[in-house]
């Protein structure tokens, strides 16, 4: 499970991420990364959002691929660097995913995401 610390929770966060954030694309999401450098420089654990929206199915299908997201991202947290903010904005496709799919579409969009931001300084 996502820690607590690890967790976006205010909405004008979310949108500065996804305006400011480098973006990647995946067929089942779509994944925005802000540095710490470009959010005030702060150096704090990293952050990650998910955005499920009513196109992902019913309550039930959306609870279900929210709590998919954060076990796959409790384990990948590490990855970021320290301030990092993600957000991970879950596309239609995704709720009949096998998890081994998510995991490996989530691995490919963060490490694109992480090349971007490095190109980026």
């Amino acid at each position: 499970m996502l820690k607590a610390e690890h967790r976006l929770r205010r909405s004008a966060d979310f949108r500065v991420i996804v305006r400011r954030g480098v973006r990647v694309g995946r067929p089942t999401m779509v994944v925005h990364l802000l540095p710490a450098a470009e959010q005030g420089g702060q150096e704090t654990s990293p952050s990650v959002g998910l955005v499920v929206g009513r196109a992902v199915g019913g309550a039930v299908v959306r609870n279900t691929v929210r709590r998919r997201l954060r076990h796959l991202m409790a384990d990948r947290v590490d990855r970021l660097p320290p301030g990092s903010s993600v957000v991970i904005r879950a596309l239609p496709g995704i709720a009949g995913a096998p998890s081994s799919a998510l995991a490996r579409e989530l691995d490919a969009a963060l490490d694109r995401a992480l090349v971007r931001v490095e190109k980026r300084r």
